[in-house]
């Protein structure tokens, strides 16, 4: 599977966003897009509850030299989930990417974990999805505008949601796509 396009759009931007904080690639699964960044010096938190999948990640990042490795990545093995917690309290990041996770309690602690003048990549399905194929839990698909009132008085930077092709499946998906700036003030 390849990297999200939005990342190489956005890859100036995320670069600035990441100078003082690293990227935290959300719900990460095999890490492909948080591998997108740290191929151009970014530096990322991988998190995900899966072990294995985070062990995948750590077999590449066993390609970089340790000094490296050390500056730019970490794993975070995370139930994001669990009833009355708060993972992302007392965290901060330059950036915060969630691609095909949802998970509404959170949204919230993402805006708040993100620097001023930093990022979000966000983007999963929508309730049209239901119609198409997976998933079809209405827990899991945003509903119309969602994502874009959630970011409303954020800088939004790229907006997206309709139906596309999956450029790696070639599969439809109903999706919704933001990049957003959190303002300064």
């Amino acid at each position: 599977m390849s990297a999200s396009k939005l990342l190489s759009q956005y890859m100036q931007q995320l670069a600035r966003a990441c100078r003082t904080a690293p990227a935290l690639d959300l719900a990460c699964g095999t890490g492909r897009n948080g591998l997108h960044l740290l191929a151009s010096d970014i530096p990322v938190v991988f998190a995900d509850r899966d072990n294995e999948k985070l062990e995948h990640i750590r077999q590449h990042l066993d390609t970089l030299s340790p000094d490296r490795q050390r500056q730019l990545a970490s794993l975070w093995q995370v139930d994001l989930e669990i009833p009355g917690s708060h993972p992302l309290d007392g965290r901060t990041f330059g950036a915060i990417m969630v691609f095909r996770y949802l998970h509404r309690p959170l949204l919230d602690a993402i805006k708040n974990a993100v620097i001023p003048g930093g990022l979000v990549v966000y983007e999963t399905f929508t309730e049209e999805q239901a119609a198409i194929g997976r998933p079809r839990n209405p827990d899991f698909l945003l509903r119309h505008a969602e994502l874009k009132d959630c970011f409303s008085e954020w800088n939004i930077l790229h907006y997206f949601e309709g139906i596309e092709h999956d450029p790696d499946s070639g599969q439809r998906r109903a999706i919704a796509q933001v990049v957003a700036e959190k303002p300064f003030v």
